[in-house]
């Protein structure tokens, strides 16, 4: 079976979920000028699931008690939160935030090889593989020369951001049982979080002892509760909807998405001018996701086929 292609409801979640994920960036920045990598991650993780299980309460919906699907869960937690989180918040302690979004959008390079061997479903295509990497050449670009200027020096950073990518591509197949299991997107989203704070709060209480560090200010809490609640909480429910209805592979591209999301955020939020490297970069992003959908292409050459 092919691929599934995406509608205009899948592209928009997308973008929104590029969004969502791009802030974590500029978030993530401002919190590890105060915290250290594992407090932030178990802070958002455990504000997260808190707020979606208030989400889940009020909507009425039966939480899950069978063992499988808890184990699933701890699973996805492990392979979608805790593993990516901690590597691209370490990461950022090494390397500058652009850096870490553009080997994050790696992500679908590993995803379209691991949904390959391990799907039946999502197999490799010259114009996926294709795509992808037009993709992150336009993300390498908008970006610019100038943020490798310190990559000899940050190894462990830039390797701990790709782990995360290869943790995210692992991670989007991993999720695919949770649509054979019947549950509404809000269950796993809310059931990923809690396994994570679940697994990361021991360990953190232990090695960063949280209670001794600063309290933080305005600004340290805003980008936490942004982090938590926007990049986590209403971040995960579109992303088990994506993945329900498009596909693991589909869903990866958002990696891809999430660097032009963080330029654009910081020029609406901050003022700051896109160059026209950006907008070169945009095209770029453009024909890659243009070529991993593939019905542009297919249209293209119709009349020729037809003829």
């Amino acid at each position: 079976m092919a691929t599934k292609e995406m509608g205009l409801a899948e592209w928009g979640m997308l973008g929104g979920l590029s969004l969502l994920w791009g802030g974590s960036f500029l978030f993530n920045g401002i919190l590890v000028q105060t915290w250290p990598p594992l407090t932030i991650v178990t802070a958002r993780v455990m504000l997260a699931a808190a707020a979606l299980w208030l989400f889940v309460r009020f909507s009425g919906i039966a939480v899950p008690r069978r063992r499988d699907v808890w184990l699933a869960f701890f699973g996805m937690g492990l392979l979608n939160n805790v593993l990516p989180f901690t590597l691209i918040v370490w990461g950022q302690t090494h390397i500058a935030s652009g850096l870490a979004a553009i080997l994050n959008a790696t992500t679908p390079l590993f995803g379209v090889i691991v949904a390959h061997f391990l799907t039946t479903d999502e197999k490799l295509t010259v114009n996926r593989l294709a795509g992808v990497v037009i993709g992150i050449a336009g993300v390498v670009w908008m970006i610019g020369p100038s943020v490798f200027g310190h990559v000899g020096g940050a190894l462990w950073g830039e390797l701990a951001a790709l782990a995360a990518a290869v943790s995210y591509a692992f991670a989007g197949i991993f999720g695919r049982r949770f649509r054979r299991m019947g549950l509404a997107p809000i269950l796993p989203a809310a059931g990923q979080v809690t396994a994570s704070a679940i697994l990361l709060l021991p360990v953190t209480l232990v090695v960063e002892r949280p209670w001794t560090l600063p309290v933080g200010g305005v600004e340290t809490w805003a980008a936490l509760l942004a982090l938590a609640l926007l990049s986590t909480a209403v971040a995960y429910i579109l992303f088990f909807r994506i993945l329900a209805t498009a596909g693991a592979t589909n869903l990866m591209l958002v990696t891809i998405l999430i660097p032009p999301s963080a330029i654009l955020l910081s020029a609406l939020v901050l003022g700051e001018q896109l160059a026209l490297r950006h907008l070169v970069g945009l095209v770029l992003i453009g024909i890659g996701l243009a070529a991993i959908d593939g019905r542009l292409w297919r249209r293209l050459l119709a009349p020729r086929a037809a003829s």
